[in-house]
């Protein structure tokens, strides 16, 4: 009996150093595990949070790009021709394009050629006749050609390079304007000058042709997101710019630095927009010196001839100041290429553009702060 008491005792006591071996062993193993597991986890949460910084960083940054909204889009330009007689004025729409190019015709008149983009224009006009050297500068952009009538030059370069365009004698009814209409005439103005159409009509006959209405074509300008002052030394102040076209018309911008943009006078008088009744507008100016002469095309109507192609001088105005340009230009259906007097291509506003292609006699004089230039 002693003896089975002494071994019992002697369970007894192996058993409880063996627990509290047991209990030590657990209790570090509480205090060492979750210390661990809490290193990891604040290891993760520095990472997530760095990642997270990151990408706020990124995203703030993207915020401070601002996009190039102009030329934004793949939206197939259409060209429209636009009068620009006395009697055609207020023209309709034109605060609604990218970019506008005016050049001489026969007369001593000028037209213009108005270029639209990714918009909608419920009324574009007066339309007036296509002219060959036009067709130069809506190529280079890869424009549907809107017009009434055309040249016999101008009819030859649509054979030659087969330009899909649209003439408006077709499509004219000769009467106001319906539901159906797709070229119409106004009765506020008087004949030829009141022949209208839209954007939504051209697109529509295009469609009907099979003709593509997108274009993966860069802008002819090289446009940036970021403003552009010009601070180069040869740089000079211009609040006001004269551009002679021939006797009886001048075309006039006037500077407003509180808007950054020009307002633009023709024959001596402001212009507006029809359809806003807001005066007409522009970012940027280019102009371009260009020969031109009579043709000699045994129908006696003065008509003329415009050289597009070469390295012609010009100027390029924005915010207030201008430089001296090249106008370079390869062949009829490439691009013209802008440069300034060091060969650097120029960087062009976020906003439209007038491109002034007038005679290269004419005396265009420039207005800044303190003189005439």
């Amino acid at each position: 009996m002693k003896n089975f008491i002494k071994v019992l005792v002697v369970l007894i006591l192996i058993g409880g150093l063996a627990f509290g071996v047991y209990r030590f062993v657990s209790e570090r193993n509480k205090v060492t595990l979750p210390a661990e597991e809490t290193l990891n986890a604040n290891e993760t949460n520095i990472e997530t949070e760095e990642i997270q910084d990151e990408i706020k960083e990124k995203s703030s940054n993207d915020e401070k790009v601002p996009e190039i909204k102009i030329f934004n889009g793949n939206d197939r330009p259409i060209a429209f021709m636009i009068d620009n007689n006395k009697n055609a004025q207020p023209q309709a729409s034109l605060n609604s394009t990218y970019m506008v190019y005016e050049i001489i015709v026969e007369g001593g008149e000028s037209r213009l050629m108005a270029l639209f983009k990714g918009v909608e224009a419920d009324q574009v006009g007066p339309i007036r006749s296509a002219r060959h050297y036009f067709i130069d500068y809506a190529m280079e952009n890869d424009a549907l050609y809107a017009h009434l009538g055309m040249s016999p030059q101008a009819q030859a370069t649509f054979q030659e390079f087969g330009i899909q365009h649209i003439n408006g004698q077709v499509y004219d009814t000769g009467k106001a304007r319906t539901e159906s209409s797709l070229y119409w005439r106004a009765k506020h103005k008087k004949a030829p000058h009141n022949a209208y159409t839209n954007t939504e009509s051209i697109l529509e006959i295009a469609k009907g042709f099979g003709w593509k209405t997108t274009s993966e074509k860069e802008s002819v300008l090289n446009y940036v997101a970021e403003e552009v002052n010009l601070e180069s030394e040869d740089a000079f102040s211009v609040e006001s710019v004269k551009i002679p076209y021939a006797k009886g018309h001048t075309v006039e911008y006037k500077y407003n630095s509180e808007t950054g943009r020009y307002t633009r006078w023709s024959k001596g008088k402001k212009m507006f927009d029809e359809m806003t009744k807001e005066e007409v507008t522009t970012k940027n100016i280019i102009i371009t010196f260009a020969e031109n002469y009579t043709l000699d095309d045994g129908e006696n109507k003065g008509r003329q001839d415009v050289l597009t192609i070469g390295s012609l001088d010009g100027y390029y105005i924005t915010n207030g100041k201008a430089i001296k340009i090249k106008c370079n230009k390869a062949s009829r259906f490439e691009q013209t290429e802008y440069v300034d007097l060091n060969g650097n291509e120029i960087k062009v506003n976020d906003g439209n553009t007038w491109v002034n292609v007038c005679p290269i006699d004419s005396n265009v004089t420039f207005t800044g702060l303190e003189e005439e230039v």
